[in-house]
């Protein structure tokens, strides 16, 4: 506990912190290139990222499952199944963002109504990107089978004390014709973006990280999902399909 305070309280004040940024930024979230997107700085009780941070898995822990596709991802991500695998206080921020409190507010943000939060956790949870580690750029899967509903938000909060511009790790976004990187976004320390995911929101971070061994990318990341489909204008491949990577400027579909 960090000076009396328990992280369901400091996780609170960060809803209605929350609350107050989407009502700020409706228009600027949705008027965002290359695609709907907002980054919010200091939204969290410094507290609260002390809390997390100390409960955040060694390099060693069990938890991790690595992805090593030298061509398109190296990073680790955790293995998450239920609330149980999920630290104390790390669970009661993954509660707080998955709560109806959030999503209310998030859908006032994005104006995307009766969104879905996912409580088996899939492809979400802590992610940790090591030096030499990176993620070229893609767009993410579009369908959650578990739940038969269609993948709309990313939300991502980054957890890097004394993060250097050095080290690379900016999250790039990309124009729908995957000319340009059209806006960057470092992974600083208490930085919480929330985006929208489609077939053309290609995003990633596709540079080799530079950091030193015993520092690494650190992130929360979840996802939200409606019953509704996406518009039509999202979509360019009508199949459930998981993520879709442009390596070296080709289209390769996993899955």
């Amino acid at each position: 506990m960090a000076s009396g305070a328990s992280a369901f309280e400091l996780c609170q004040s960060f809803l209605a912190r929350f609350e107050q940024f989407c009502e700020m930024n409706r228009e600027k979230f949705r008027n965002a290139v290359p695609f709907p997107h907002a980054v919010a700085d200091g939204l969290f009780d410094e507290r609260l990222l002390e809390l997390l941070l100390r409960e955040y898995p060694a390099r060693n822990d069990p938890i991790w499952q690595r992805y090593d596709d030298s061509d398109i991802q190296i990073k680790t991500r955790s293995k998450w199944k239920s609330d149980a695998d999920i630290t104390p206080d790390i669970r009661e921020v993954v509660r707080g963002l998955n709560s109806g409190r959030f999503l209310l507010a998030l859908s006032r943000l994005t104006g995307i109504d009766h969104l879905i939060s996912d409580p088996y956790l899939t492809g979400g949870g802590v992610s940790s990107v090591y030096r030499g580690g990176m993620l070229d750029i893609h767009c993410d899967g579009n369908w959650h089978d578990a739940m038969a509903v269609h993948r709309r938000l990313n939300a991502i909060l980054y957890l890097n004390p004394g993060w250097q511009d050095s080290w690379g790790g900016d999250l790039e976004f990309w124009d729908r014709k995957m000319e340009k990187c059209v806006t960057k976004v470092a992974p600083y320390n208490n930085r919480f973006i929330v985006f929208v995911t489609n077939d053309y929101t290609f995003h990633g971070h596709p540079q080799p990280l530079n950091c030193p061994e015993h520092e690494s990318r650190r992130s929360l990341i979840l996802y939200y999902y409606t019953s509704s489909p996406r518009n039509e204008d999202e979509v360019a491949r009508d199949d459930p399909h998981r993520a879709l990577w442009r390596s070296r400027g080709q289209l390769k579909a996993a899955g």
